[in-house]
């Protein structure tokens, strides 16, 4: 161990608190300090180079590093680093909304800027609730939300009350606001043995017999589309968001759609919903918008829901809500520049040869005795580790082997991280064939260590 990493990890273990974490085995754990980065890896202080097999937490696009995206930030910070966007404006916010206006699911107009996912979520439904005070009075009983009952949508208590993670959540519910719920397709599949596309009918019959019974009293219908990240990669069929669609529509319920983690290509096209052609009325997005860069997200709704704020200043219809970093002139700039990449590198088109590279590999990746399923769209992948494949039966959580095939991947010199016995992969799109050959190459082999 060098000096330098024995003094920043003695600092770290004296002085700071991770999150997900438990710092009680952290304080015992040999650390990894990342220091530097270049393309898809990361460096370690020790000078170890690690391929960053999730994206710096599924935000990284174009890799570490990358040229255009640093200039982007030094241009602007000759100009200027942070003003505020209450009562002014700046240049890149102004040029990053019609930037995502343009490629954002037609119908979508407005954009209104905030610091991370969660936030942006907090929005959403903050948005949907006033709207319909607004439209149909401040009495009306529209004033609930509807959320898929193994939903994550962030960590503040907004989007933890219309999560339902237990795990995460349920240690905070007398602090929450109450919801309701419903089962995603991936539950019924589990329960009943059968197809995805028949869980999604089972799951939107589900939805729609609420909507129809209590539709009246439901601001919004909160989801992530066609994957739910933290709730372990559960995979939902193109067919139930087109029809969840065509019942938030028929019984006058706003679609929110959290794309936070499924946005900017990792699906495989740049937005989820654009698999189906689906316009949700609310639209959330983070992680990607800088390409990793910096701290920015946005949550884009239709001109109605914006025309249902405005008013005399007397009538008190502004949406008061807003941070001091909201629309961040330097996060901004960059996620123009992000913009840009995707297009001068082609990024959607040189990815789907990858795709297809990787669906190959994880239908090979599906004949190890311990791998249980393997849900994957675009550059999203859940492995699911399991005890014995035969009878179903899942290994104790407290055996921690998702953990453990993460350890022995750095190992290895990849980084990737579980949740609980689902092992995620979610690479930078930026990932050339030869990285991603390694990057599965090592995860197949880590399992086979930790599991056989």
């Amino acid at each position: 161990m060098t000096k330098l990493k024995q003094e920043l990890s003695t600092l770290d273990k004296q002085y700071v608190w991770h999150p997900f974490t438990q710092m009680q085995e952290w304080q015992e754990d040999d650390i990894t300090i990342i220091e530097r980065a270049e393309g898809c890896s990361l460096i370690d202080t020790e000078g170890n180079s690690y391929l960053d097999g999730v994206s710096s937490l599924w935000c990284n696009v174009h890799g570490h590093q990358v040229p255009e995206l640093d200039e982007a930030i030094q241009e602007q910070l000759g100009k200027v680093a942070h003003t505020t966007f209450l009562g002014l404006s700046n240049v890149p916010a102004i040029q990053l909304a019609e930037r995502l206006i343009q490629i954002v699911p037609q119908g979508l107009k407005r954009v209104f800027y905030s610091d991370s996912g969660s936030e942006a979520m907090e929005i959403a439904i903050k948005i949907s609730y006033q709207y319909w005070q607004q439209i149909k009075g401040d009495d009306t009983p529209k004033k609930k939300f509807v959320h898929l009952n193994s939903a994550y949508h962030g960590d503040t208590l907004g989007s933890v009350s219309i999560g339902g993670i237990e795990l995460f959540h349920d240690r905070y519910r007398s602090m929450l606001f109450k919801t309701l719920s419903v089962h995603p397709p991936y539950d019924y599949q589990q329960q009943d043995t059968i197809s995805l596309e028949e869980a999604a009918d089972k799951a939107c019959d589900e939805l729609e017999a609420l909507l129809k019974d209590r539709g009246g009293e439901i601001c919004a219908f909160v989801m992530e589309p066609l994957m739910q990240g933290a709730a372990g990669m559960l995979q939902q069929p193109l067919s139930y968001l087109k029809r969840v669609r065509q019942i938030t529509k028929q019984y006058e319920v706003h679609l929110i759609c959290d794309e936070v983690a499924t946005g900017f290509g990792r699906t495989g096209k740049m937005f989820a919903c654009d698999h189906v052609g689906i316009t949700p009325d609310i639209l959330s997005v983070a992680k990607g918008l800088t390409a990793g860069y910096l701290p920015l997200s946005a949550t884009i709704t239709t001109e109605e829901i914006y025309e249902a704020f405005l008013g005399d200043y007397s009538e008190y219809k502004t949406f008061f809500h807003g941070h001091t970093f909201t629309a961040n002139p330097l996060a901004c700039a960059v996620a123009v520049a992000n913009l840009d990449l995707f297009e001068k590198n082609k990024t959607m088109e040189v990815l789907q040869p990858k795709i297809e590279y990787l669906s190959e590999r994880l239908d090979h990746l599906k004949k190890q005795n311990h791998v249980g399923s393997i849900r994957h769209i675009g550059f999203m992948v859940g492995i699911e580790l399991i005890k014995d494949k035969t009878k179903q039966i899942p290994y104790d959580i407290v055996e921690k082997r998702g953990m453990r095939v993460c350890e022995e991947a750095k190992k290895l010199g990849v980084i990737i991280r579980p949740l609980g016995n689902v092992v995620v992969l979610m690479p930078p799109l930026a990932l050339s064939q030869d990285e991603l050959t390694t990057l599965l190459d090592v995860v197949e082999k880590s399992i086979s260590i930790v599991c056989n």
